[in-house]
């Protein structure tokens, strides 16, 4: 019994010993993918319009997708990725731009401009009623 014991228990702790090391185990891919996958929804194709790198094939966005996954894999944080993709291809890249300086105007002015308009369009209606 013991001659015929011996080898399963050999191959079990075999079997045991691949499973963990082939990282089967690890919940560092899953984590990985939805990062890059984050990462190409966020970060517009350089040379396609409106299109993120998700949704697009064309030769550039390939390369970029492959450098965030490089980049992901040698593990540096999302917010170096998009810093050095700004700094290659400049804030463009990015499709929600940041909102800071020049940007809080492009966002907040046209607000602003359809509450003018607003306020003049009250204004001129009052003074309509008035006279």
């Amino acid at each position: 019994m013991r001659r015929l014991l011996s080898p399963v228990v050999l191959v079990f702790v075999l079997l045991l010993v691949l499973v963990t090391a082939s990282g089967a185990f690890d919940q560092q891919a899953p984590l990985r993918e939805s990062r890059i996958a984050a990462l190409e929804a966020s970060i517009k194709c350089p040379s396609c319009e409106g299109l993120s790198l998700a949704q697009s094939n064309a030769p550039s966005a390939v390369a970029v997708r492959q450098r965030i996954a490089r980049e992901v894999r040698e593990g540096a944080s999302d917010a170096a990725i998009r810093d050095g993709l700004v700094a290659t291809y400049g804030s463009t890249i990015l499709l929600v731009p940041p909102k800071s300086g020049w940007t809080v105007i492009l966002w907040i002015g046209p607000l602003l401009i359809a509450l003018g308009g607003l306020w003049l369009i009250v204004a001129t209606l009052n003074r309509s009623r008035r006279g």
